[in-house]
């Protein structure tokens, strides 16, 4: 199997280091790590300190929380500091989080998304090849670089730059200028082989390449197990409670409607508008749990990761939002690697 194992790195801000150096022992090939509570390159550059071997991504920074010009220097110094360890993922949000949360701009969020990488690369070439700055576009302007800002260029480059998404839209620009493409926890196989494959493959058109060779295609898979009947129903419970709280969103129902789920997401969404966090889960019954997750114990489950997504994924971020011992994790990468 060439599919690479990750994990997410979930943690204060006091424990990066030393859940960082747990992961790289326990045998993953990459760590990804989300901006909620913390600021990610913060949390980056810990993890790059703890560790040696592993890829340490950002699954996701937010991209229009920020600009070219930040997003370019956190991405090369990451990319200097790690040795050529990192990997700099990006994703939109969506718009109330962007406007009412970090006071930020939004339109036009595939088109923008696009001209902040293009723009991103422009800055880098400026610092790693000396290519004169002068990017102008709808939304970013940057014609102005000194020698006393411009950081040395370094041995290992620039970054690679991963995109997530879920509408085509957005999916299209990570195929067209990005490296690779981080699907959402809320994806099935059959939406990624239905919509985003396609909208990946139109993106790659555009930039003049056929197929995904050199592509990466990953992200968070349900990794729903137990080692014991306790241990596998709390599993379950948390599993579905997340699951529903991803169906509660708007931008997310194309997923739902695809499996003919559609009416679950304004339910949903009215139950989180009255507080009802606690219930959501209830909602969810087994077929959709299994559309979207695979429930087993460890070895079946390692087994059931590979079976689904296998074919399409070239790493695979092993999800289990709910409370567990991850002792339970070896199990899980042995079935997948066997």
């Amino acid at each position: 199997m060439n599919m690479l194992i990750d994990s997410n790195l979930v943690t204060p801000i006091t424990d990066t280091k030393a859940a960082a150096a747990a992961i790289e022992q326990a045998g993953f090939d990459g760590m990804w790590l989300g901006e909620t509570k913390h600021e990610p390159f913060l949390q980056m550059l810990q993890a790059a300190e703890a560790t040696e071997r592993v890829q340490l991504g950002t699954g996701i920074a937010i991209a229009f929380a920020r600009t070219p010009m930040t997003l370019a220097n956190a991405g090369y110094d990451m990319a200097r500091y790690s040795k050529g360890r990192f990997i700099l993922g990006l994703g939109s949000q969506v718009k109330p989080h962007i406007t009412k949360r970090f006071s930020m701009p939004w339109s036009h969020p595939a088109a923008r998304m696009r001209e902040l990488i293009v723009a991103t690369r422009a800055i880098w070439a400026n610092w790693q090849d000396g290519t004169p700055l002068d990017f102008r576009g709808e939304f970013y302007t940057h014609t102005l670089m000194t020698p006393f800002f411009a950081p040395p260029a370094h041995e290992f480059g620039p970054p690679p730059i991963y995109l997530a998404g879920v509408g085509a839209l957005m999916t299209e620009v990570a195929g067209e200028v990005c490296d690779g493409f981080l699907y959402h926890p809320f994806t099935t196989d059959q939406y990624l082989r239905q919509v985003t494959l396609p909208a990946l493959a139109r993106g790659r058109a555009k930039a003049g390449k056929e197929g995904f060779e050199g592509f990466d295609i990953g992200g968070p898979a349900f990794a729903c197990t137990g080692r014991d009947d306790k241990e596998l129903a709390e599993a379950i419970a948390g599993t579905k409670n997340q699951i529903a709280f991803y169906a509660s969103t708007p931008a997310y129902k194309p997923v739902l409607d695809m499996h003919g789920w559609g009416d679950l997401q304004p339910e949903l969404s009215r139950m989180t508008r009255e507080g009802k966090w606690a219930d959501i889960g209830n909602l969810i019954d087994d077929e959709v749990l299994h559309a979207f997750a695979v429930v087993g114990e460890p070895a079946a489950v390692g087994k059931g990761l590979v079976e689904r997504w296998g074919s399409i994924a070239t790493r695979l971020t092993l999800y289990a939002p709910y409370p567990h011992d991850r002792a339970v994790w070896p199990e899980v990468m042995a079935a997948m690697r066997s």
